[in-house]
Formats: C-alpha cells, structure tokens, sequence
C-alpha cells in the first residue's frame, strides 16, 4: 500500500510482535541514509550491490537472527531495494520454515516491482533468482518521499520496469509515463503514477501466483534484459536491472512486430526513448554468442517434446497492451533483434 506515515502504517505490525522480536535488514547504502529509522530495532547491514544477493549473505542474516534469538515469531522489517527485498524475503520463508516479513522499499524499482507479487530469491550459479520462493509478505508499505534519495540513474531503473507494465496490460498508463518529464521532486512525480504500475502487477499476480501462465507476461523484456545483466556481470561489470529490462525491451519489441504484427510506431517511440535516456549497451559479435548461452539458462524456458531441445521462452506484444506468452523465435529472427538493438 502506499502510505504518507510509516510509523502509523508500521504500528499494527510492531503491536503484533512479542518484545525484542522486530528485526531490520538492510544494505550500507540505505542505513546511511536513515540511521535514525535502522537504528530503532535491532539490524543486519549487508554491503549493497545485486552481487551481493547470494547464499552467503542469506547465511549471515540466518546467523544475525539466531544469534539474537529470533523465533517464529519474529518480523522482519526489509528497508531497501530490491536485492534486500528479494533476499530477505527468501530468509524470512525458509528461517525456521517461516517467520513474518514486511517490505519497505526504498528505490522506485523495488516500489513497482521486486517488492510486488511474492517472489524470493537468490542469484547462485551465476544464474539470476535460481532459488527462491514464492511466499507473500504480510505487508508492503510504499513511502514515496524515500524517492527523493535516489539517482537520476536508480530512477531510471525503476521508470523501465513502469513503461513495462503499461505496455503489457496499461496504454493508458504507457502513454501517460512516456509524457512525463523526469525532474525532482521525485515523489511528487511518481506518486500519480505509482498506483497505476503496481496494480498492473498485483492484478496478474492474483490471476497467476506461481506464474503457470498469465504472470509471464510480466516477464516481458526479461529474457534478453536477464542475459544482457549476466554478460555485464561475467565480466565484473555492474549495469542497473533497469537498463538491462529497457534494452530487452527494444529488442523483444523488434521480435514483436516481425513476429506478432505489433505497430512499428511502438519500437520506434521506445528505441528514441532508450538512446536519449539509457543509451545503448555495450556488445559485441562475441557477446552476442554469450547473450544466447545466458538465454538458453532462463529458468522460463520450457523442453520441446518432440526434441527434447531447450526451447528460449518470449513474452512479446501485438500491441501495447496486449500480450502473448510462451513466445519462440528462430536464431535468425534472435540474431536480427539483437542486431537491431545494437545499431541503434
């Protein structure tokens, strides 16, 4: 829910916690932000980053909660973005088979997303969210004035998964989000809009929790946009989640109109979108064979039974609004997209 009091909106949940049994997780970034906030309850602080997503760091806030005597009773407050929301829901369904957790994003990108819909998870392997769950929390308090800590850059990331949504359920919403001009404050921007975007999500999550069918949708751009964060980060390079989603974005609607009929006009607004506020990602000929090898690894993608072959699995448009999942393409039509998209 988005809230204008945090403390109000926290207090039937700190009222229905047994004394020295609320618990903070956060990252360096946002603890320095809000000492004040972190500093009322006791608190695991983990190094920011998605690399820091890991086993390890479960382990670690595993190890803070028993230490400090966390029972199923507990609660566990995640403040962040969304690597602590992500992670820390994973730690508060599996620490003792279940404890309660309320998210408390802090980045526009865990506001409209991560924070939304249930999933947990974890990068291991080298793999994006291999493990997790998916396990609801008992709460997500949206507190837009937290916006007006963030980059342009973090804005940005937050504002790709929000044109995602509009395109895969909301043209309304699309359009509205491609008018806007992005300049501080950032809450007094966004907070017209937030609603819109997460009621996107929740509406097909509620359709489809454990994503059989429906809630792929909200996979669109996620396909190639995954592979482009793992070729980034094989090479010891950070780019937000964002930027890659955008990317995908270009190059799945390119897939789009030559595969579904979806409106060349689309790509076209989205194309001149990306190169004036995102740019183009980095690649080439040899990354683009890698960006296949990543894509073949999605855990979306489904066995072809008369080949037993890995099929890669696309949610892509035939128009704004309207999706089609458990998407193929050939390797020319993947080479072509891809092309595309670094061209521009």
């Amino acid at each position: 829910m988005i809230i204008s009091d945090l403390h109000t909106a926290l207090l039937p949940y700190l009222e229905a916690t047994p004394n020295k049994q609320v618990f903070v997780l956060t990252d360096a970034n946002v603890a320095s932000c809000y000492p004040t906030l972190i500093g009322k309850y006791l608190h695991c602080i983990l190094p920011a980053g998605d690399n820091n997503k890991s086993l390890h760091s479960v382990e670690l806030v595993w190890q803070f909660l028993l230490e400090n005597g966390a029972t199923r009773d507990a609660l566990l407050l995640n403040i962040g973005g969304g690597m602590i929301t992500d992670l820390g829901g994973f730690v508060a369904a599996t620490y003792m088979r279940g404890i309660r957790c309320v998210n408390i994003p802090t980045s526009l990108l865990a506001m409209v997303d991560a924070s939304t819909g249930g999933k947990t998870g974890i990068n291991i392997l080298g793999l994006k969210n291999l493990v997790g769950t998916f396990t609801q929390p008992s709460a997500t308090l949206i507190y837009p004035p937290f916006l007006n800590t963030l980059s342009e850059n973090e804005i940005l990331s937050g504002y790709a998964e929000m044109l995602k949504h509009g395109l895969i359920a909301d043209p309304a919403h699309f359009y509205a989000l491609l008018a806007i001009e992005l300049q501080m404050p950032y809450s007094e921007l966004f907070a017209p809009l937030l609603s819109d975007s997460i009621q996107v999500k929740r509406q097909i999550v509620s359709a489809d929790f454990q994503e059989k069918g429906l809630r792929k949708a909200l996979n669109f751009g996620h396909t190639i946009g995954h592979a482009i964060e793992e070729s980034y980060a094989v090479q010891g390079r950070t780019v937000a989640h964002g930027y890659c989603v955008l990317w995908g974005m270009v190059a799945e609607l390119y897939l789009s109109v030559i595969k579904m009929g979806c409106p060349r006009n689309v790509l076209t607004q989205m194309s001149h979108l990306m190169i004036s506020l995102y740019g183009r990602p980095e690649c080439n000929c040899r990354q683009v064979e890698t960006l296949k090898h990543w894509m073949l690894k999605d855990k979306k993608n489904f066995i072809e039974v008369s080949s037993s072959r890995p099929q890669i699995s696309f949610t892509l448009l035939r128009n704004v609004g309207e999706t089609v999942v458990d998407q193929t393409v050939s390797d020319s039509e993947l080479d072509e997209a891809l092309e595309y998209l670094f061209s521009l």
